[in-house]
């Protein structure tokens, strides 16, 4: 029997499906997610700066739809770095190096309880939701009789598809508009939204895995 609890946090939750790195929500809007690397602004020249603010500018301005730009911020999960430490002193032949490494992971653990370790990433969300006047009016339509017609499934397949390119051209347009600007995007794939999401609505549980982008 599926858990109350469950069933009651999915309903509010807007996402109604997740394919092909593609989130659909349930009111028939599209969305692609991109995670984008960050980059030390405060050690760039301000030659560097006025470089990187009027390539930002200019992406901005290119756009003739909005995104969303995310910031997530979390507590660090370094269980396993901590796992990996045990392992080597296990295995560890020589006395001193092996009461160093036992040293480390002591200060270590009493440096996170006394401070918390936050890591950001950065998203940007593409959108697409096709409410233009064309299909408002189809809508009318399909409410009065002799003209509304239900959509078989292979049409609606069809829609779908044809949403998916129109988001897949703007989603091109903004990673060409961040890459421009001298950072690295990727989009994120089937796996990596489902890990996006559990971590977003279970931020009190041990992440199952860690999202990572190659960083400058």
């Amino acid at each position: 029997m599926p858990n109350k609890e469950a069933q009651a946090t999915q309903q509010f939750v807007d996402v109604e499906e997740i394919k092909n790195g593609v989130v659909i929500l349930k009111g028939g809007g599209l969305r692609r997610i991109l995670m984008v690397g960050g980059v030390n602004f405060a050690l760039k020249s301000e030659e560097e700066q006025n470089i990187i603010i009027g390539a930002y500018q200019s992406f901005l301005n290119s756009l003739d739809f909005s995104a969303q730009v995310v910031i997530h911020s979390r507590g660090l999960n370094i269980e396993n770095y901590f796992q990996n430490f045990i392992a080597k002193q296990e295995t560890e032949k020589n006395d001193l190096i092996k009461e160093q490494i036992g040293e480390y992971i002591e200060f270590i653990r009493s440096f996170i309880k006394a401070n918390t370790i936050t890591e950001k990433t950065f998203f940007v969300v593409v959108p697409y939701d096709s409410a233009d006047i064309a299909e408002g009016s189809s809508k009318i339509l399909e409410n009065i009789p002799f003209f509304g017609k239900k959509k078989t499934n292979q049409q609606q397949a069809q829609s779908l598809e044809e949403k998916i390119v129109q988001l897949d051209q703007r989603t091109d347009q903004v990673m060409n508009g961040i890459s421009g600007v001298g950072l690295r995007v990727v989009a994120l794939n089937n796996e990596e939204l489902i890990e996006l999401f559990y971590n977003l609505y279970n931020p009190q549980a041990v992440e199952k895995k860690e999202l990572g982008i190659a960083k400058e």
